[in-house]
Parts: structure tokens; C-alpha cells; sequence
């Protein structure tokens, strides 16, 4: 794989997460797709003249060579969405980036990946609660998942560092700079245990467009997102949001009626966005995360010979596995979540699998 034109790919104009999908469905790989014939791709559904336009000048391509000597410069990873490196979560959605860059050692594939996210504006209320929530969440080994910013990111990085949990920041820019500045010195600290991880180039500035797609890659990140304090309008609303397109779950901490910064948690659980959460066993409860033993369950030793083909394919990797989340269901498989949940309805609906908390799957 060529990493110069993967860059390249990822940095001509028009070209978003789901044209970038089609034009590898198409080409086969980044590399091909700057070599195919202006014919062939005028085929490929989304690509319009301007787009061929960007595809044959070299613009883009001698961009790229500057961002691989500025990443090798810095010891970045580039991880490009065909790569076996690259976050499993978030591979699985539709919008993911074609790249992402990550400079760190933690393991983005962690056994369980927590985000938190809230208001900029944190009350020494959704402070307490960074501190009750992550210190209770240690027991579990989980991955921290935030934003950087001011208030409930903040606390939440501040307070995984404490309990040296492994965090990752997720930045609205690259990684050539860290806003706000004054989180500086905390990011070099989660670089120590964790990692820095954005979709954006060197160069990229924290432009307001940018942080609601830095907040889709918060959420496909987790297994869960945790809203500790919200405003009706906000990053935190998006990021759950989010999570819920992507089938993952969502917990909201509760707040008096008539806190500003409390109205967006109550907003998410009012309307079945999120669970209410007040401890950390609410959310071990619906997980099925348990502290003292995982299950271990016996395969069956015969399949139901009703199964279609796609409901063999989920059957076999259940026996041969256990019990798994949708996220693993599909890695495994290669089926796209859309048609998992499908797949999964139907043997929910013959009585051949069944769903534990936390969308997780197994065998009846």
C-alpha cells in the first residue's frame, strides 16, 4: 500500500469519509485510484467533474510528501482505514475517516473503551462526578476517551492521568499544535500513558467546522459514551447523538431541573437517548460488566438447521467465541453494521441468539 497517495487521498477537497469508501470499493486501493482513467472513475457514484479535477493535478500528492516527513519527523502513525492497525470501533461506521493520526502506545482496540464527554462550563457537581466515575471505572481497566477541551474533557484526562488509566485525547486540528494551550502540559502527560489521535494534517487549525467531526470519532471509538454535565445545545449532545447512530450505548448523569448545565443530560434520558446513570454499577449492570469473574460460556455442539448462510456465518463465530458485542460480530464477519443488525434481528426473532446488556451476543 502506498502510504503517499492514502495521504493524498485524504486531502483532496470534496472527497469525504463515504466517497472515499466508493472510490476504494472501485479502484481497489489509494494508490489506483490517482492511477484509474477519468472514465472509469466518472462511474463511481458521488464524483462529479470538480472531483476529477482534484484527482489529476498534483497538488494533493506533493501535500502528502510534506505530511510524511513531518509524521516520520514526530513519530506519527498514520493509520489508514484498510490497515489491521487501524481502531475496529470506528472502522465501523459509515462515516469514519479514511486516515487518522496517532501518535501514542496505548492499544485502540483496549477490551473496553469508555467516553466522557460535557459542557465546557464544569460545575465543581460534574467535577465530583469525573472523580467518583473514573475511580470506579479503574477496577475495570477500561480506555478514556475525550476531547481535550475545557471543563468535563478536562477533568475527565485529569482525573485518568490520577488513577493512571490509560486516556487518548481525540483533537479538532493537528497534531502540530494543542489547543487550548493551556492543556499543553496535560497532553504531553497522556502521551506518557495513552495517546493523541485526530483525522486533520499538520497545519490544521481548531476551526469551529472541525469539532463536531472530532466528535464522531470520539464516539466511534467506545463502547459506550458517558455525558457527565451538558447544555441543551453542545458538543456533548452531538457526540451522543452520534453514539447512538453507531449502536453504542449511551449514559447520562442526572442534574436538578433547573441547572443550565445539567439540561442536556436530562434531555437525553427524558427521551431515551441515554440511560440514567448515578453510580458506576448502573453501567455495570447494563454493560453486563462484572468485577469479579467473566462468564464463561460452553459452545453448543450443534447449529439450528433453519440458518441462512449470513445467520451460519454469526452462529459459527458465537460458538467458536462465546458471547461478543456487535462490534466484534462485525470485524469478524466483514459484514457492514447495517446488515449485522439485520442478521441479528432475525435470530433474535427465531429464538437462535440472544442479547445480553451492553448489545452484547451469544448463542440460545
Amino acid at each position: 500500500m502506498s502510504l503517499l497517495h492514502q495521504l493524498a487521498l485524504s486531502c483532496i477537497p470534496g472527497i469525504g469519509s463515504v466517497l472515499a469508501r466508493n472510490l476504494l470499493s472501485y479502484c481497489g486501493d489509494a494508490e489506483e485510484v490517482f492511477k484509474a482513467k477519468t472514465r472509469h472513475l466518472a462511474h463511481v457514484q458521488g464524483v462529479g467533474p470538480k472531483t476529477l479535477e482534484f484527482l489529476k493535478e498534483h497538488t494533493a500528492l506533493k501535500r502528502a510528501e510534506q505530511e510524511i516527513k513531518f509524521i516520520e519527523k514526530f513519530k506519527i502513525k498514520a493509520l489508514f482505514l484498510t490497515d489491521d492497525a487501524y481502531p475496529k470501533r470506528l472502522k465501523n461506521c459509515a462515516d469514519a475517516p479514511i486516515i487518522v493520526y496517532f501518535k501514542g502506545s496505548t492499544d485502540l482496540n483496549a477490551g473496553k473503551v469508555v467516553s466522557i464527554v460535557g459542557t465546557r462550563n464544569a460545575t465543581d457537581y460534574g467535577k465530583e462526578i469525573c472523580r467518583t466515575l473514573i475511580e470506579d471505572l479503574k477496577v475495570h481497566k477500561p480506555l478514556i476517551i475525550s476531547g481535550l477541551a475545557y471543563g468535563i474533557d478536562g477533568a475527565a484526562h485529569k482525573e485518568a492521568l490520577k488513577n493512571e488509566i490509560p486516556n487518548v485525547a481525540v483533537l479538532a486540528h493537528g497534531l502540530d499544535r494543542i489547543y487550548p494551550a493551556q492543556h499543553r502540559g496535560m497532553a504531553e502527560k497522556i502521551l506518557d500513558c495513552g495517546g493523541l489521535i485526530t483525522e486533520f494534517m499538520s497545519g490544521t487549525i481548531p476551526d469551529r467546522e472541525n469539532f463536531p467531526k472530532r466528535n464522531r470519532i470520539i464516539a466511534g471509538l467506545s463502547d459506550l459514551t458517558i455525558v457527565v454535565e451538558a447544555n441543551i445545545k453542545g458538543g456533548a449532545l452531538i457526540t451522543a447523538e452520534l453514539a447512538n447512530s453507531y449502536n453504542r450505548d449511551v449514559f447520562a448523569y442526572p442534574g436538578r431541573v433547573n441547572d443550565e448545565f445539567s439540561q442536556g443530560c436530562n434531555f437525553l434520558i427524558k427521551t431515551n437517548r441515554a440511560n440514567l446513570m448515578t453510580k458506576v454499577a448502573d453501567l455495570e449492570y447494563l454493560m453486563g460488566w462484572t468485577r469479579d469473574q467473566v462468564l464463561t460460556l460452553k459452545p453448543q455442539l450443534s447449529l439450528p438447521i433453519n440458518l441462512t448462510d449470513d445467520e451460519r456465518i454469526i452462529a459459527d463465530i458465537l460458538y467458536a467465541n462465546g458471547s461478543l458485542g456487535i462490534d466484534d460480530l462485525a470485524s469478524l464477519s466483514g459484514f457492514q453494521q447495517s446488515r449485522l443488525v439485520m442478521i441479528i434481528l432475525g435470530m433474535e426473532m427465531q429464538g437462535s441468539i440472544i442479547s445480553l446488556p451492553g448489545k452484547v451476543y451469544k448463542m440460545t
